[in-house]
């Protein structure tokens, strides 16, 4: 290193969070994968001391399980939890949709239709990843600007939650699969027209009809995912 050459900057541990998280949101940490501190520590360029505390607050939010004597693994969602996270979202979604017809400005409804486009062109291109996360986005943004931070924050670690789920117990065919990880867009456009119609009624059944399609699709007594390289996904 010259003189002139300063050092890069290690992450925060928020950053570190929000990178584990996107790429759980990304589906590129699968469940069961193994999350070794020592190797983490080397991903990320910190000490292992800094590790730890990001993983306990996702072993809180049950996004990574925590095992004494075998460290953290991310969390594989049985049958049971699955149905119940889609049962939660079933409650509490329809409510925060209704919020953001009341709360929403011009520019929100013009970023949540802003969302669906990126992730039908996403999904044109064939990159199923990004189509993925935007379509966590579009749930996101909804609950965000719905104007109740409580059922907002809950719904954020739903979704991660989701996306865990989604991972698991997706069809094995690549075509369904595709359809069953990614909210449809046509779902999307069909909940958008009736947020634009101010139609709270038409909106709250159209969310609860989506997320019942999304459990339908689940395929439960999937194989365990391959092990993942942690340092080559998280290096900077």
């Amino acid at each position: 290193m010259t003189p002139l050459e300063v050092p890069p900057a290690s992450p925060s541990d928020a950053e570190i969070y929000e990178r584990m998280i996107n790429a759980i949101l990304d589906h590129q940490l699968p469940p069961g994968t193994k999350l070794v501190e020592d190797r983490l520590a080397g991903a990320f360029g910190v000490s292992r001391t800094r590790i730890r505390p990001v993983l306990v607050r996702l072993a809180n939010e049950q996004v990574v399980t925590l095992t004494p004597n075998r460290g953290a693994t991310i969390t594989r969602p049985s049958e049971q939890e699955a149905r119940e996270v889609f049962e939660v979202r079933r409650l509490i979604e329809p409510t925060l949709t209704e919020r953001f017809i009341h709360n929403a400005s011009r520019t929100d409804i013009q970023q949540l239709t802003q969302t669906i486009r990126d992730e039908e062109t996403a999904r044109a291109a064939g990159d199923m990843r990004r189509a993925i996360r935007l379509s966590g986005n579009f749930h996101l943004l909804l609950a965000e600007r719905s104007g109740h931070q409580t059922m907002g924050r809950i719904l954020r670690e739903l979704v991660s939650r989701t996306s865990l789920i989604l991972m698991t117990y997706s069809p094995p065919h690549s075509q369904a699969r595709e359809e069953a990880t990614a909210c449809g867009c046509a779902e999307h456009r069909a909940l958008l027209a009736a947020i634009k119609l101010k139609d709270a009624r038409e909106a709250a059944r159209l969310m609860r009809e989506h997320l019942e399609r999304l459990e339908a699709q689940l395929v439960f007594g999937k194989a365990e995912p391959e092990a993942l390289d942690l340092a080559r996904l998280f290096a900077a």
